[in-house]
């Protein structure tokens, strides 16, 4: 049996997480999860908050909740809280990067396009928590 791999045209993306590869992926249950946390009313005020750069440690937890279990990943919220990414807090900012590049269309390398990490675009920093 083979292991299953993202597809990034489908707005999937790969990362290791907590020491295991997983499939994370901004849905449309996913986004619409997102909108709820985050109040806000359409999806282009959800990317307009995403790309304000001002990402709180609380909304990383919640974006990268949202795109595990769009991914077809089973973790709680207590779980997902306690995941770690090489190189720490940047690792993880990296990985939402990529993920907002797919989902957004934001430009990615194409020679990482095959499941590597796109180049993160510079407004993805984390904010005060």
């Amino acid at each position: 049996m083979s292991e299953r791999r993202a597809n990034r045209r489908r707005g999937e993306i790969e990362a290791e997480l907590g020491g295991e590869r997983r499939i994370l992926c901004l849905t449309l249950g996913a986004l619409a999860e997102l909108e709820t946390a985050f109040g806000v009313d359409d999806l282009a005020s959800l990317a307009e908050r995403f790309s304000s750069g001002r990402l709180s440690s609380r909304d990383f937890t919640a974006i990268l909740a949202a795109a595990l279990r769009g991914g077809g990943n089973s973790l709680s919220e207590q779980d997902i809280a306690v995941l770690s990414a090489e190189g720490g807090v940047a690792g993880l900012v990296a990985i939402v990067s990529d993920l907002f590049a797919v989902t957004f269309g934001q430009a990615v390398d194409d020679s990482r396009a095959e499941g590597g990490t796109a180049n993160p675009p510079p407004a993805a920093s984390p904010g005060p928590s």
